[in-house]
């Protein structure tokens, strides 16, 4: 699945977080958060887990 990394980056932005703090939280690792920030694709089961602590709208479309 692809995160859409401009939502991806404010909502970070909005919850005051920073990718080691996000890899904490959502329980995937700093290497997986990083790669979804420079827009690779994750699995499902990883973009769930973004969208948990980060929201739905992160998820771009169709995916």
């Amino acid at each position: 699945m692809r995160i859409n990394r401009e939502r991806f980056a404010a909502a970070l932005v909005r919850m005051d977080l920073n990718g080691n703090q996000l890899a904490a939280k959502d329980g995937v690792s700093r290497g997986t958060v990083t790669a979804v920030k420079t827009g690779k694709s994750c699995s499902p089961e990883t973009a769930e887990k973004l969208a948990a602590v980060l929201g739905r709208e992160i998820i771009e479309e169709g995916n």
